[in-house]
């Protein structure tokens, strides 16, 4: 009963500290209703206009106040955000406080006041010298919020600015500054007293094995960049009695959702240590997410988020766990990885935590590269530990900015609009532009119409009339200019256009000196590619359309569309056309090392490092990522493999060949039913049984491509051992008997790191899971790819002296001694194979 007792005793004692405390924090808070004399209650809170007499607040000018009845955002603020204090000149907010650290909140809405427009309003913010915003655009950062986050359906209205900082002096001055010519606008203000053990000061450093990082909180102030409760619902202010502060939903942040399962328990949770408190409200603690999600494959990719942040500044991450499932140890073993580095391997959260239902955090120190904007944090499975699971848990997630010199600004360029113009300057240019681009379009009409009415029907080469016969689509919807340049407006669903310059028939026919055939590089259902040299000594690639073949017409103007809209440093850039004779004819960049596959195998081109394919690998999955995401509706490549990435003389991947490329499913739908097309080999099965394409359709044939790359052997060779003929069924199988490095190209052996080899295996396994929705994202596909090229570099460093005595040897074209015959033993059967690939590529129908 003593101990029973004391137990009670010390909850009380408990209880009434952190009542105490809530009340302090809240008798030194100040809620400002920004641009009011009066008063308004706001999630059970009052906030004080900050006109109102005797409110302790003082301001240095009066600046104007503005309100409007029209608002739609969260209703819940809407008495806060009609209303704001806009500002031409210098303003000042003058709080009276005690030492000691703060968050100040900043709320900020795009309100609309007779001619002031917050669309070309720019301002500067600092409290205490520290400067907390630079040339800050409202629409614009709103803009972006909601364009950045991945799931596509947010909608942000308002923002909210917060940072953490200590007060030395009892001042606290929040000094407002508008951008020359323009002004600054705020709709309300909190400043809330921190407790003194939210923040430890020397917290773990990312990849310091082991090292903590002194982070000097007493000097250096913070800003909360994202709060998110991982697995669970929004979390209000009001729900966050503590601090009031609002918790977002992980989902729109996450690479792929499905990639964690959401799980909660709403039993008795209660803090780590009682020093936790203040950390975060249990509410964040009763739900999480998880790796055990049954619509993931075996072996599971890691939980992802992305966040988009400032270069230049070092980050804090906190994350928040809580043991909801297991009532022992080692039953859950994960990594965590922040921006491609080790955070903490073998994370057992039941002992770490001391048991089950047990909320604590772990915080994070990590140095930004000046040139990354953005963050990654992973969770996955730890293969090393002897945990019985391998999956991973997160409850919550925080990151903040840390102060640099006394800075937390970060200059944003919204768009192609100018900082520091004003309204009115902007608006005269606007109008001056409309002007000119009416009389533009209007001449351009007239001169359109004339051409139409007066064309002559078309000569070929010799001067005589040809038939119209089948023309280019894009001849009945043109016109040109003076310059020779054309655009063209597609009447497809695409509604795109296609610039690009416009070639005469003779420039074409003296690039290629008439079509020689001995520049003929490729060979397809639409007809022939040339290398061609331009008039000022440029390479280009020239596609000759054949007028007798229907198919080569559909996916030529298939192509036309794609290319019209679609720019990429990894995808083949079109020049420019010419539908003069009655030709069709597209010009490309000139890709100086050719095909991908002609440096796996079947030419007597050296052989790529393991370095270069890991890049080659990235730069292909590049630039399928931006198919499927550059676009509403996304494009399906649907003829993914080594043929079809070319390489620039840099080794700079691109993908290429978009004729049988389809958009995407619309948002009601899942897929896109339409005739199996593709190459044998790379197909997947999924959509030709069901006949029903998916991006997950490219990441199939992607996989095949990966397990190409590692093995450097045809997909499908009919001189081999049944088991052997194709490339996908044969890795598969070494690769579930742990017996790959068997079958990997000889030629790499000694000069790459297992562990690379071993993560890469991985991807392209999970690439041909049989089920499209057990496969990774191009996205997910890239951020491995680009792990694995890590860990190889780290491997070359490691390794370098012995890695330059091999590689001094010249590399050699395989043969049947190195291979064990798993590729091609000589170049007559390698022609065999690739007269078969090129008539599946005139017909591309399985």
């Amino acid at each position: 009963m003593k101990v029973q007792g004391m137990g009670m005793l010390g909850l009380f004692v408990v209880v009434i500290f952190i009542l105490v405390r809530a009340g302090n924090a809240q008798l030194n808070a100040f809620l400002v209703n920004c641009g009011s004399n009066s008063s308004v209650i706001v999630n059970g809170r009052k906030w004080i206009g900050d006109s109102s007499p005797g409110n302790n607040i003082t301001l240095s000018s009066h600046g104007i106040e503005a309100s409007s009845a029209t608002f739609n955002g969260d209703p819940v603020y809407a008495p806060l955000y009609k209303n704001a204090r806009l500002f031409i000149d210098r303003l000042n907010y003058t709080f009276q406080v005690p030492q000691g650290r703060y968050f100040l909140r900043l709320h900020f809405y795009p309100l609309v006041f007779e001619h002031y427009d917050a669309n070309v309003s720019y301002f500067s913010v600092s409290a205490n010298g520290l400067k907390l915003i630079s040339e800050f655009n409202i629409p614009g950062e709103i803009i972006q919020k909601n364009e950045f986050l991945l799931g596509g359906n947010s909608s942000f209205s308002s923002l909210v600015k917060e940072y953490i900082f200590n007060v030395d002096t009892n001042v606290l001055v929040v000094d407002f500054i508008p951008s020359k010519g323009t002004f600054g606008l705020v709709n309300a203000i909190e400043v809330i007293p921190v407790a003194d053990n939210l923040f430890a000061e020397s917290v773990k450093k990312v990849g310091g094995n082991g090292a903590n990082a002194s982070l000097d909180f007493g000097k250096r102030g913070l800003q909360t960049v994202y709060r998110l409760n991982v697995g669970g619902g929004r979390i209000r202010p009001d729900q966050d009695k503590e601090f009031w502060r609002l918790w977002e939903v992980d989902s729109g942040y996450m690479i792929n959702p499905d990639a964690g399962s959401e799980i909660s328990n709403q039993s008795a949770i209660v803090y780590a240590s009682p020093n936790d408190t203040s950390v975060a409200p249990l509410l964040v603690y009763e739900s999480a997410r998880t790796m055990s999600n049954s619509q993931v494959t075996e072996k599971r990719f890691n939980m992802s988020w992305k966040m988009e942040v400032d270069p230049g500044f070092d980050y804090l991450v906190r994350l928040h766990f809580c043991e909801l499932q297991f009532n022992v140890s080692s039953q859950r073993n994960f990594r965590i990885y922040i921006n491609n580095r080790t955070a903490a391997d073998n994370v057992d959260l039941f002992m770490r935590a001391g048991g089950k239902n047990r909320a604590y955090h772990e915080d994070y120190f990590d140095v930004t590269s000046p040139a990354t904007n953005n963050l990654w944090i992973q969770l996955g499975p730890d293969s090393s530990a002897s945990a019985a699971g391998t999956d991973a848990l997160l409850s919550g997630l925080e990151v903040f900015k840390l102060s640099r010199d006394g800075n937390l600004a970060y200059v944003q360029r919204y768009g192609n609009l100018e900082l520091k113009k004003s309204s009115q300057t902007l608006k005269l240019w606007v109008a001056i532009g409309a002007g000119i681009a009416s009389i533009a379009i209007a001449a351009a009409i007239v001169a359109l119409m004339f051409w139409l009415f007066r064309k002559p029907r078309a000569k070929d080469a010799e001067g005589k009339k040809t038939s119209p016969g089948w023309r280019p689509l894009f001849l009945h919807e043109s016109t040109a200019n003076a310059k020779g340049s054309l655009r063209y407006q597609n009447p497809s669903a695409l509604g795109t256009s296609i610039t690009g310059r416009h070639f005469t028939f003779a420039e074409i026919k003296a690039a290629t000196n008439n079509f020689d055939e001995s520049l003929v590089i490729g060979v397809g259902g639409f007809g022939k590619v040339y290398k061609g040299e331009l008039e000022d000594s440029t390479l280009a690639a020239i596609k000759r359309a054949n007028p007798q073949s229907q198919q080569g017409l559909k996916e030529f103007e298939t192509e036309i569309e794609l290319l019209s809209k679609l720019r990429h440093r990894h995808l083949v850039a079109m020049i420019g056309f010419c539908d003069e004779a009655n030709e069709m004819i597209l010009v490309y960049e000139f890709m100086a090392n050719g095909t991908l596959r002609s440096h796996l195998f079947g030419s007597d081109l050296p052989s790529l490092t393991w370095k270069q394919r890991l890049e080659v690998s990235i730069g292909a999955a590049r630039g399928l990522h931006y198919l499927h995401t550059g676009s509403e509706r996304g494009i399906i490549h649907r003829d993914v493999k080594t043929t079809n990435i070319l390489l620039d003389e840099n080794f700079v991947a691109k993908m290429a060949d978009f004729g049988l490329s389809k958009t995407g499913p619309s948002l009601e739908h899942t897929h896109v039913s339409t005739a199996v097309k593709g190459s044998f080999g790379y197909l997947d099965p999924e959509y030709f049984r069901r006949q029903q394409l998916t991006e997950k359709s490219d990441v199939y044939s992607f996989g095949v491509v990966l397990f190409e790359v590692l093995c450097a052997r045809a997909v499908i060779n009919p001189t081999l051992p049944k088991d052997q003929i194709n490339l996908a069924e044969w890795a598969m199988k070494n690769q579930r008997q742990k017996s790959l490095e068997t079958i990997i190209d000889p030629r790499l052996r000694g000069k790459y790191s297992p562990e690379s080899i071993k993560r890469y295996a991985e991807i392209a396994e999970k690439c041909l899971a049989d089920e499209g929705k057990s496969r990774p994202t191009m996205g997910e596909i890239l951020w491995h790819l680009e792990y694995v090229l890590q860990l190889q570099e780290a491997w070359l460093r490691e390794n370098a002296e012995e890695v330059t005595i091999t590689d001094s040897h010249p590399l050699t074209p395989l043969n049947d001694d190195e291979s064990g015959a798993q590729v091609p033993t000589n170049l007559e059967t390698q022609g065999d194979l690739d007269a078969q690939d090129k008539e599946g590529e005139s017909e591309h129908v399985i």
